[in-house]
């Protein structure tokens, strides 16, 4: 069992930047795929980013399209702490983004259905 715990999000301007913390709790969180999602108002859910355990001691990140080159996604897992550096602020990055994790090792990481664990979310506010 994993507990997510997200934090850092605000409210920022154009072009400022963020970055938000994804705290876990439990056991073995390294073996821990780790994705983030974000979610406006009236939107459905979207893939941000992932951070993909190889099964040894390299990690594979992943972007949408939207954010790549803008965003860095990254894990301690000394902290058992992921992260999302975030520049280069638009207002469409406005959203509530969340964590997620899962222990697979064979799913679809855009998909939000695919993660077993999430957090509350934190939100980020982008004023132009």
């Amino acid at each position: 069992q994993v507990q997510l715990v997200e934090s850092g999000g605000g409210l920022v301007q154009a072009g400022d930047s963020l970055r938000l913390s994804c705290a876990a709790s439990g056991r073995s969180f390294s073996s821990y795929n780790v994705g983030w999602f974000r979610q406006a108002p009236g939107k459905e859910r979207e893939f941000v980013a992932d951070i993909r355990w190889s099964g040894g001691i390299i990690y594979y990140p992943g972007y949408a399209d939207s954010v790549k080159g803008r965003f860095t996604i990254s894990r301690d897992n000394a902290k058992n702490t992921v992260y999302l550096q975030m520049h280069s602020l638009k207002p469409e990055d406005t959203a509530l983004y969340y964590c997620a994790a899962t222990i697979r090792r064979s799913y679809s990481r855009t998909a939000p259905a695919e993660y077993e664990y999430w957090g509350q979310g934190t939100q980020v506010t982008v004023a132009s």
